[in-house]
């Protein structure tokens, strides 16, 4: 999967020159804490919301209402945008983003091209998206963890296996534990009880969450 696919390719933007006003209630409007500040297509930073309501005048402000109006008619975000984002290209791998993401603790990353043109916006809830996608819940059937040796062929010979039993696979992962490896099947079969106990007499050992009950007791 790649970041292009899985991006948000319409996101709310400004200038340079958008007033504060107009920016805090775009904020409001759409639920967000930063807003993306894009001129001629260009990325050229983002505006933060804690910026947007510190520059805001407080409510014991003691302008007049006139005053006030005045001054939030010419208030522009310009001395307010942050330089420096983090981003991706719409080719980068998902992983790759979400490992940026964890890191350095992001709630998201805007997308850009070579040129640095916005094409859009990789959430947290995009990658939880993807992460539900690429697990198959939505397709049903039965998941099943394999607790295995990190061996060459392993896959494959498993792969066969489910083949020759007629077992439909919708879906597979990896996840590494040390020097052991879960191999996570989502499998569509008529008897999953009969397909377990295949796997086990075949040598095959079933991670079910009884197997980590100590490791989160």
């Amino acid at each position: 999967m790649y970041v292009g696919l899985a991006m948000q390719k319409h996101v709310p933007t400004i200038t340079s020159d958008t007033l504060i006003i107009k920016a805090d209630r775009m904020m409001e409007e759409n639920k967000l804490w930063i807003l993306l500040v894009v001129e001629n297509g260009e990325l050229k930073g983002y505006v933060a919301k804690e910026d947007i309501r510190a520059a805001l005048p407080s409510g014991a402000t003691t302008f007049s209402k006139h005053e006030l109006n005045y001054l939030l008619s010419k208030m522009t975000v310009q001395d307010l945008v942050r330089g420096g984002m983090p981003t991706v290209n719409p080719e980068t791998e998902i992983e790759v983003a979400a490992k940026i993401m964890h890191d350095r603790d992001l709630a998201g990353l805007a997308v850009v091209d070579k040129k640095n043109h916005l094409k859009g916006y990789i959430s947290r809830g995009s990658m939880l998206s993807v992460l539900v996608e690429e697990m198959g819940l939505e397709l049903g059937g039965h998941r099943i963890a394999i607790e295995v040796e990190d061996r060459k062929g392993l896959m494959a010979e498993i792969s066969r296996l489910f083949f020759e039993l007629g077992v439909n696979i919708l879906s597979t992962s990896t996840f590494f534990r040390d020097s052991q490896r879960l191999l996570v099947f989502r499998v569509r079969t008529d008897d999953i009880a009969a397909l377990m106990r295949v796997l086990g007499d075949k040598g095959y050992k079933i991670a079910g969450p009884e197997r980590f009950e100590q490791e989160w007791a």
